[in-house]
């Protein structure tokens, strides 16, 4: 019954009778269309590939036969057909667009602009061969003869690098709404990096004479506070919406911000440094749902690379405005600058936009998330809107939201669940947790908390070396991005780990005198760098990589409690290492970075991000059903409003030669029906008189 309502609905929108007879009429009119299980990459080279195509496209219209203005006059529109008789109207760009909605997950990840590209370079493959095999049967129906291999790879390798531009377009599209909304969320993140640094100069000045034990547990307090506002955050942002959770989030840095500038004992810097840090994992669930919510899925990778260097960079301010006021009388000036920052963060915050997402997932005909879809993405045309709308809703539904955010904790749950049960997954999320806890047990957090303490009788200014390290972390984390485009996933965890291993060695040796102090400060500096070429990024990045989009929600959840988890251990017992091991307290993390680097070499598997090649046959796979009409690239590649109108121009000036032709053509000389003109000249120069 589905089948037969569809097929009327689509005979009385003009479909082709031939869509028809796919869907269920004559048997032997089902073979016509492309169907995407045929598809193979490299046609130049798979004569039977194309062999096996040319019989599959529906009858072509009798150029011969035709009418030329009629032949002119038709917009063959692109259109696909899915195996329950459901037919899609969109566009070889907007069937790209909408495969990379489905296969994006709604999160900004630092790195993962490989991954996008691969995959819009695979759905252009896919969609020239598409192409090529429309020409190839179109021209065998005209002339009875097959294109030639080097023809069809022309075809295909126009096609593709015609719909792969089109595709990488959003790439360059970045609108001011999106922009505003990128910078008041890395703002979040910098705080986050600024929070992290900022305890590590005012150790000695801050209430001096406290003891070890509560400086410890002031700088651990943060990460305390981190897991549960990792943990509020998800459910905030699905009660409140994702810009209401900001807001709230940038409040809470307000709030203990202020306690902490206006402090005035150490319990007040602890239950300030605990807020702050629930801010602060508030913020690192929050932002890169947020920004991967907002922009579209071939931007995301680099939106979490900026919130990445937002990170580092606070990190990064703290040291440089420690120099001014890390002193006993100006310490809460250093303190200030997180309120500051929030202040001016709700100052700005009409010009934050809610997530279209969240609004959708709310209501699907919710006028102002199309008219902030409208806004982010620069669109000028309702039926753009809508097509966007289709892409949100679509993906949402494949990433595990029903249809109501609301839902998205009770999925969260049912999703890890699935996860545990499923062995392959299992491995895989075992895996990031291992990575997880290699992170932070690395000890990379004693350094960004303690390194001045640490660096104190090692060098002449430990502040400076602070500040040393910072701008190195700062480096490292460009050089990171670049190496992730051309490296491994694993072969930089295995780098990372082993460079860090040997770092802790000759830390160690320049500590008990067997080399020179400025060695211990170049091995910190190494040790930093290595950390973000590695251990610092991947393990965000393959929970990205290895999980299907509707787990990489929940696993970044699971990870992120854990790694704060053991943020807290590291910062909360690493000035007792050093207070007792002395110039043995990197032992235990060279211990733990040897364990990572076995485990990474025995277990970890290889997650550089799938080829296009691979994509593409995941492509094939998912749309073996799905039989594609019209798939004509270089014709959609116009914008059909300007194909119709330069079809209509063409009308109007073939109708004009046709009177010219025929001494009917009016050049403007014959009189204006109903005005008469003036009988003599006097007449007309009396009348210019009056």
């Amino acid at each position: 019954t589905k089948q037969k309502n569809n097929l009327a609905t689509m005979a009385d929108s003009g479909v082709p009778q031939e869509t028809t007879a796919l869907l269920g009429g004559d048997k032997n009119e089902t073979d016509k269309g492309i169907r995407g299980d045929k598809i193979r990459p490299n046609l130049s080279s798979s004569v039977t590939a194309r062999a096996s195509f040319r019989n599959s496209w529906h009858t072509p219209i009798d150029l011969n036969d035709e009418p030329k203005s009629e032949r002119r006059g038709q917009l063959a529109k692109s259109y696909s057909v899915n195996a329950n008789g459901t037919a899609s109207y969109l566009s070889p760009v907007e069937m790209g667009r909408h495969e990379l909605y489905d296969m994006v997950p709604f999160a900004a990840v630092f790195g993962m602009q490989k991954k996008e590209r691969a995959m819009s370079q695979a759905f252009a493959s896919f969609a020239g061969d598409l192409d090529a095999m429309e020409a190839d049967q179109l021209e065998f129906k005209k002339s009875r003869t097959h294109l030639s291999d080097s023809e069809l790879e022309k075809r295909r390798s126009h096609a593709s690098v015609l719909l792969l531009d089109e595709l990488e377009f959003d790439a360059v599209m970045v609108t001011s709404p999106l922009i505003i909304a990128v910078a008041m969320a890395s703002m979040l993140q910098f705080l986050l990096g600024y929070n992290i640094g900022v305890m590590n100069a005012p150790a000695s000045v801050v209430f001096p004479g406290h003891s070890t034990g509560s400086w410890a547990i002031a700088v651990a307090a943060f990460a305390v506070g981190g897991p549960f506002g990792a943990m509020m955050a998800g459910k905030l942002a699905d009660s409140r919406g994702r810009r209401g959770a900001l807001l709230i989030d940038t409040w809470i840095f307000l709030l203990g911000g202020l306690l902490q500038t206006l402090a005035i004992d150490m319990y007040s810097i602890i239950i300030a440094r605990f807020i702050i840090g629930f801010g602060s994992g508030f913020a690192s669930v929050l932002v890169p749902i947020y920004l991967g919510e907002l922009a579209p899925p071939n931007l995301r990778g680099m939106f979490g690379t900026l919130t990445q260097f937002a990170m580092v960079i606070g990190i990064l301010v703290s040291d440089f405005f420690a120099f001014p006021f890390a002193t006993e009388e100006k310490w809460r000036y250093l303190f200030s600058i997180t309120p500051i920052t929030a202040a001016l963060l709700l100052l700005f915050s009409p010009f934050l936009l809610e997530s279209p997402r969240w609004l959708l997932g709310q209501d699907r005909s919710s006028r102002k998330a199309r008219y902030i879809i409208k806004l982010l993405r620069g669109l000028r045309y309702d039926h753009e809107v809508e097509t966007e709308v289709s892409h949100f809703v679509s993906a949402s539904q494949n990433q595990h939201c029903d249809g109501s955010c609301e839902n998205d904790t009770v999925n969260s749950g049912v999703a890890f669940t699935e996860m545990l049960m499923t062995p392959k997954v299992r491995t895989l999320l075992i895996s990031c947790l291992i990575l997880q806890m290699g992170q932070q047990l690395c000890g990379i957090n004693a350094v960004f908390y303690y390194s001045t303490s640490f660096f104190e009788g090692v060098i002449d200014n430990p502040l400076l070396g602070t500040t040393i390290v910072g701008a190195v972390n700062v480096v490292a984390t460009y050089v990171a991005l670049l190496l992730m485009d051309s490296c491994g996933r694993r072969t930089l965890i295995l780098w990372s780990s082993g460079g860090m291993f040997l770092c802790c060695v000759v830390i160690v040796l320049s500590l008990l005198g067997y080399f020179q102090n400025i060695v211990a400060l170049l091995a910190v500096n190494v040790y930093v760098s290595f950390f973000e070429i590695g251990l610092g990024p991947i393990p965000w990045l393959i929970v990205a990589e290895m999980f299907d989009a509707k787990y990489v929600t929940t696993a970044m959840a699971a990870c992120s409690q854990l790694n704060w988890v053991c943020n807290f251990v590291v910062g909360f017992v690493f000035p007792y290492l050093n207070e007792y091991l002395g110039p043995y307290s990197f032992v235990p993390f060279a211990m733990v970075l040897a364990l990572t680097f076995i485990f990474a070499a025995l277990k970890l598997p290889e997650t550089q991000g799938t080829t296009p090649e691979e994509l593409m046959d995941q492509l094939v796979k998912k749309n073996s059903s799905v039989v594609y009409h019209n798939m004509n690239i270089e014709d959609a590649h116009n914008n059909p409003i300007d194909l119709e109108w330069k079809l209509a121009m063409e009308q109007l000036k073939q109708e004009d030669e046709a009177a010219m032709e025929s001494g009917s053509y009016n050049y403007g000389f014959k009189p204006i029906e109903g005005v008469q003109p003036p009988a003599s000249g006097s007449d007309w120069q009396s009348g210019m008189g009056h």
